[in-house]
């Protein structure tokens, strides 16, 4: 065993809780701006029960049903947070707002998927940020 290796582990939950600390400001302030458009945000960070994804925000604004992923990053210095959206992380929301769509009754052709991206002190809210196949 590493002498070490206790160290380490206790670095890494540092860092972890760092980086959720982080993520949690970046919805806090998410759901504040969303809130001071208009939104009415009914959920954060849910989770179909049968798991498969977690959706960082779901609202209405007027009759949309909005999927707002939310990325936050310390600085925009090396990349741009939304460019952290892939195909893989669009077909996890894709599965997780087809679960939520289902079970709230929704209309999927009134859906849209928003992207709120925080570097620093920096929001920018894109909306219809990618599109998805919603069809049950």
């Amino acid at each position: 065993m590493n002498l070490l290796s206790p160290l380490y582990r206790l670095a890494d939950s540092l860092r972890y809780q760092k980086h959720r600390k982080l993520g949690t400001r970046g919805e806090d302030t998410a759901h504040r701006f969303l809130r001071a458009q208009g939104y009415t945000v009914v959920a954060r960070n849910w989770r179909p029960p049968q798991g498969g994804g977690e959706i960082d925000l779901v609202a209405w604004q007027s009759r949309n049903l909005v999927f707002v992923e939310v990325k936050t990053r310390a600085t925009g210095q090396w990349s741009a947070p939304e460019r952290a959206i892939d195909p893989d992380k669009i077909r996890t929301l894709q599965r997780a707002a087809r679960d939520y769509i289902r079970r709230s009754g929704a209309d999927p052709s009134q859906v849209r998927f928003d992207t709120i991206a925080i570097a620093g002190d920096h929001l920018e809210h894109f909306q219809d940020a990618f599109a998805v196949d919603l069809s049950l």
